[in-house]
C-alpha cells in the first residue's frame, strides 16, 4: 500500500520513541530471528500505523498500554482492527504488562500464528512422531 510522506515521518517518529516492551519486542522479532518472518515495525497501512507487520504471513502484532483501555480508544482500536482483518491481515493484540508477566507466552502465541498462516500449511493434526517443535516453540 501507498504510504504518504506525513506516514513515514510519523512511523519513523514513532520508531524513535518506541516503549520498552516495544524495543524488547523488537529484540526478538528483528532480523528473522523467530521462524525467519520478516517483520517490520511501526508500519503504515492504510491510514494506520501498526506496531509490527509481517507481510509474508499477513500478521500485525500490536501492543497496548493503559491508553487503550478507554472505550474510545476500544472502539477505535476495533475500527483498525477490522480494516487490517478486511486487507486479509490477523491482527495480535497483547498489553505492555503482557510483555513483562509472560513474555515467552507473548513469543510462543505470535510463533502459533506464524505457523498457522504459514503458505501451503497441512491440514491440523498432531505432528509426526519425533516432532512437536517449530523454531524452538511447541505446536499446540
Amino acid at each position: 500500500m501507498y504510504q504518504s510522506s506525513n506516514q513515514r515521518d510519523f512511523a519513523r517518529e514513532l520508531r524513535t520513541k518506541a516503549t520498552e516492551q516495544e524495543r524488547l519486542l523488537w529484540s526478538q522479532l528483528r532480523k528473522r530471528q523467530l521462524l525467519d518472518c520478516r517483520f517490520r515495525r511501526q508500519f503504515a497501512i492504510g491510514p494506520y500505523v501498526v506496531d509490527f507487520e509481517c507481510f509474508e504471513r499477513l500478521l500485525i502484532v500490536e501492543l497496548d498500554g493503559g491508553q487503550h483501555n478507554t472505550l474510545e480508544s476500544r472502539d477505535y482500536d476495533a475500527k483498525r482492527t477490522t480494516y487490517l482483518e478486511q486487507r486479509g491481515y490477523r491482527v495480535l493484540r497483547f498489553w505492555n504488562s503482557d510483555i513483562a508477566d509472560d513474555f515467552d507466552a507473548v513469543l510462543e502465541a505470535i510463533a502459533k500464528a506464524l505457523v498457522e498462516r504459514a503458505p501451503g500449511r497441512p491440514h491440523p493434526g498432531p505432528p509426526p512422531e519425533g516432532e512437536g517443535e517449530l523454531g524452538g516453540y511447541p505446536i499446540e
